[in-house]
């Protein structure tokens, strides 16, 4: 029997969809869902830690989100244009894949100025190719150094919050829109999930002898892309580039031997690692472009534990997460989250899946 997308669907409310971080990030709400009993518990995120023990394993994904936000003028018309940068294409030429809007006026040949208010041109990018409906390819001009150029995309450059967060990004995004263990820049959306992750719970995981396996991921606008066919077999998810390095293949690979719970935080953690799987059903090394799709029925090689946010109807992240968990079980989880508001999407509460 063919998987079909209207299995993930449910009413949301929009008030439940959080538009700003908990104060504290280990103080968000965690729901508890143990796949045997199919009981659930209502805690605190820190309460995390009474869950896990000496040598069992949490793989976090450590991929760094940059300002990919950009707004600025059009040539001529001086017309207000975004421009999302999505991915660097050459590095010495400064080809960047970007998203424009409005997208129907920005044509190959247009220049495009990005500036503060003493200066609006200190960028300057040239379009150079169309690649979708909304896509193009840009080409910055400017003729400065790369550690200035880099600094003028730091400067100019938003946190790219995802759209459902209905205000503008504000100073406190640049820090909580980002994983305090963040360290590879590539990212233009946060793996969420370990949003929840304060230094404390971390150094107080790391006492009680958990041990922490980094992973990367940039995670792209994919993620967020809807889904348009009902049969799940035909839905194509978007490549991201990942890498997993031997040192965290060697923890998870002893925690596995050693029959210890694996825990992945976030379905990104959790796409990286199901593709490296060997063919024993062991992690190993691996670096490159993943679009390994995961939806039910599917057997998971690596984890048996995962930490997530609450998703978006009908969306690849609530799929992977009811093949985690079990549909029916899931979409009960999702009713008493509805029920007790809890906070969805990236600023919202989480679940932990035992």
């Amino acid at each position: 029997m063919r998987t079909k997308l209207s299995q993930f669907d449910f009413e949301l409310p929009k008030k439940l969809i959080a538009q700003y971080p908990a104060e504290n990030r280990d103080e968000s709400r965690l729901m508890v869902l143990h796949r045997n009993s199919g009981k659930i518990e209502h805690k605190i995120f820190k309460d995390v830690l009474g869950y896990f023990d000496d040598g069992d394993v949490m793989v976090f994904n450590n991929t760094k989100v940059f300002p990919a936000r950009m707004y600025g003028k059009k040539e001529k018309t001086g017309a207000d244009i975004e421009v999302f940068l999505l991915r660097e294409l050459n590095h010495d030429m400064r080809l960047w894949d970007v998203l424009v809007d409005p997208a129907r006026k920005i044509r190959v040949g247009n220049k495009l100025y990005f500036g503060d208010e003493k200066n609006d041109e200190l960028l300057v990018a040239e379009v150079v190719d169309n690649t979708t409906s909304r896509g193009r390819t840009i080409r910055f001009l400017n003729d400065v150094s790369e550690e200035e150029f880099q600094g003028l995309l730091k400067y100019l450059g938003h946190t790219p919050l995802p759209k459902y967060i209905t205000r503008p990004s504000e100073e406190l995004d640049g820090d909580r829109y980002q994983t305090v263990y963040a360290k590879e820049v590539g990212a233009v959306a946060a793996p969420t999930a370990g949003l929840h992750f304060s230094r404390e719970l971390m150094k107080r995981l790391e006492i009680k002898g958990v041990n922490f396996a980094e992973v990367t991921l940039h995670v792209g606008l994919g993620t967020f892309r809807t889904i348009e066919v009902e049969d799940l077999s035909k839905h194509k998810m978007d490549a991201e580039y990942f890498t997993v390095s031997e040192k965290a293949v060697n923890i998870v690979n002893k925690a596995k031997e050693n029959a210890k719970q694996i825990c992945s935080v976030g379905t990104t953690s959790m796409r990286s690692i199901e593709t490296a799987v060997s063919a024993d059903g062991k992690l190993k090394p691996a670096e490159g472009w993943t679009n390994k799709f995961i939806y039910p029925p599917y057997d998971f090689s690596i984890a048996n534990a995962m930490i997530t946010n609450f998703h978006l109807p009908k969306s690849s992240l609530i799929i992977m997460i009811c093949a985690f968990g079990g549909h029916d079980l899931i979409m009960e989880a999702y009713n008493e989250a509805i029920k007790e508001e809890y906070r969805f999407y990236s600023y919202g509460d989480a679940m932990l899946i035992l």
